[in-house]
């Protein structure tokens, strides 16, 4: 047999979790077509000695709703092998629209996603109204990588309710019903299914509710109905249980999402995380999900590899002194002389002699979560650390800036200041907000390892000035499996099939997520030993000049998406064969 490509020499981890084995791989027009001898000639041999072969990775949960429509890299999800990534998470996207909305769609994704408005707005082409016009305008634009995407409940609701979605009033029957038949088009066309978000931490860009964020059971389970008779497609869910606005509403905000997910009929996930202020509700989170399984739901909790944190700094979103009346003074001036200035003892002095004003509140898009980081700095500076050149995201207290101020014996802000302004003010802090309640990663553990667990909260494409989490699957095979001292590791085929067929599986993917002949050839080729994740770094390559982190990896010798190299040694190629994965289809 003559193979477009062969891939000789490599331990193949299948995706199965079992023990790897020495093989070569043929592949044939974007497809395996053998894995074993492979004696036949190959128009090109990549060598794989010394290097494991996986499936390409799978990211469970992205929002690159905008930057796929006009970006042919998808960066930075496809330096972390990753072949396949579904956005549309959490209730979130850009359809159905009508184009009086565009602008609205716009401000919430700003708001909850931290996407640059200015970006949105220039890189949107808007060529799109229905959800299958959508997912044909993503066909039509050549990429690195596949995308799936979800029809979200926010767009949904402004589409069909109009001003009425943004007031927080009740859907009608009338409502519902045009909801579920949207969503049910949506489906059938590709859809990977339905998402809502119910997070009272997320808003739109001038500080108002999400449009879905308070739907009630009676809305969720009539559009979920949607799935009736329909064999594909999967249902999301992000919420912290009204905890902001009402205390603990647990076991009512429960109901509602059960009664959504077994109206739907469909697998069904949600995000799971350690939360400070509700320390043990992942574990309350994880005996419902239990106790659903046990009902014959396919129930899961999407979990992440590290703290679920942001990076500060003076480019981000967020830093410690941006409500300082002196730095506002000086915050419309470009970076460099923001620095300068900053670096003068005059300046120091005075903004180190200022309180903060609060940065959240009605015509903010900023969480009330900062204005209570302020106000407990001396506390969640114990959690804060620079991150480094070898990036080092599961640091012992000792690391945290609290504790360097003390050492070095000078105040608490002093020390964040001078933090800020090292490598040119280009420095970043990173803040674990979740996941790191007790200063080490026992707890994520627990979580990952859980059998209903899927890998997933890398939100690609989102919250691009304040983290760069899409790296996690490069975290999880490297540090995971080969470099964790403060506990448990993960075993390599068990990490291997976390990243590839349990996520496959849930979706439904039946064409890719293991190696094995007939599969599309979603393959990478990797240095375990040499794997390693390099510094993030804020760049200005969005539409409008708009600023995102990004974050490299080293030891990725190939990606091939369905049989052709996106990433060649850590570099992307000039090759775009990823298209949408249509549900049903594949």
């Amino acid at each position: 047999m003559a193979f477009d490509v062969k891939i000789t020499g490599g331990m193949v981890h299948d995706g199965e979790g079992g023990e790897p084995r020495r093989a070569d791989i043929g592949v044939k027009d974007g497809r395996i077509a053998e894995i074993g001898a492979c004696s036949g000639a190959a128009a090109r041999v990549i060598d794989a000695e010394g290097m494991i072969v996986t499936p390409g990775f799978i990211d469970l949960h992205s929002h690159y709703d905008g930057q796929a429509t006009w970006d042919g890299r998808m960066e930075p999800s496809v330096r972390h092998g990753v072949t396949t990534t579904i956005m549309g998470n959490c209730g979130v996207g850009f359809a159905p629209v009508r184009a009086a909305d565009h602008d609205r769609l716009i401000r919430l994704m700003e708001g909850v996603e931290d996407i640059p408005g200015t970006a949105l707005h220039e890189g949107l082409a808007w060529n799109w109204e229905s959800f299958p016009d959508y997912l044909d305008a993503l066909d039509a634009q050549a990429r690195t990588i596949d995308v799936a995407a979800y029809i979200g409940h926010d767009p949904l609701r402004v589409y069909v309710m109009g001003e009425r979605a943004a007031a927080e009033e009740e859907a009608t029957e009338d409502d519902i019903a045009a909801m579920r038949a949207i969503v049910r088009e949506a489906v059938k066309a590709g859809a990977a299914g339905f998402s809502t978000g119910r997070s009272d931490l997320h808003k739109s860009a001038d500080g108002d509710w999400t449009p879905a964020s308070e739907a009630t059971a009676r809305e969720l389970t009539g559009i979920a109905r949607a799935f009736e008779a329909l064999n594909h497609g999967v249902v999301q869910a992000v919420s912290d249980f009204d905890l902001e606005r009402e205390g603990d509403r647990f076991e009512a905000e429960w109901a509602v999402l059960e009664a959504y997910a077994k109206a739907a009929g469909r697998p069904f996930s949600v995000s799971l995380m350690q939360r400070d202020f509700a320390p043990d509700q992942w574990k309350r989170i994880l005996q419902k999900a239990e106790a659903m399984k046990a009902q014959g739901v396919d129930m899961r909790v999407q979990t992440a590899p590290r703290g679920i944190g942001v990076f500060l700094g003076l480019k981000c979103s967020f830093h410690f002194f941006m409500g300082y009346p002196a730095y506002k003074e000086i915050a419309h001036l470009p970076h460099d002389e923001r620095v300068r200035i900053m670096k003068t003892p005059a300046f120091k002095a005075k903004i180190l002699a200022q309180k903060t004003d609060r940065l959240s509140g009605p015509g903010s898009s900023i969480p009330p979560l900062a204005d209570l980081l302020m106000a407990h700095i001396d506390f969640v500076a114990e959690r804060m650390f620079r991150l480094g050149d070898d990036p080092d995201y599961e640091q012992p207290p000792e690391n945290s800036l609290a504790a360097q101020a003390r050492a070095k014996g000078v105040p608490l802000m002093e020390m964040l200041y001078d933090t800020l302004l090292m490598r040119d003010g280009e420095e970043l802090i990173y803040f674990p907000i979740y996941n790191y309640t007790e200063g080490d990663y026992a707890n994520v553990h627990t979580m990952m390892t859980h059998p209903q667990a899927l890998q997933g909260l890398g939100d690609g494409g989102a919250h691009v000035n304040t983290i760069c989490d899409a790296s996690m699957p490069s975290y999880l095979m490297s540090y995971w499996t080969r470099d964790r001292v403060r506990g448990p590791r993960i075993a390599l085929p068990r990490a291997v099939k976390m990243l590839t067929a349990d996520i496959a599986d849930f979706m439904g993917f039946a064409d890719r997520g293991r190696l094995r002949p007939g599969l599309r050839a979603d393959i990478n080729i990797i240095d375990h030993a040499g794997l390693k994740l390099l510094p993030p770094y804020m760049t200005a390559d969005l539409p409008a000049g708009g600023r995102r982190l990004l974050q490299k990896a080293k030891g990725y010798r190939a990606t091939l998406v369905a049989g052709v190299p996106v990433v060649e040694n850590d570099e992307i190629t000039e090759a775009r064969p990823g298209r949408v994965v249509r549900a049903g289809r594949a």
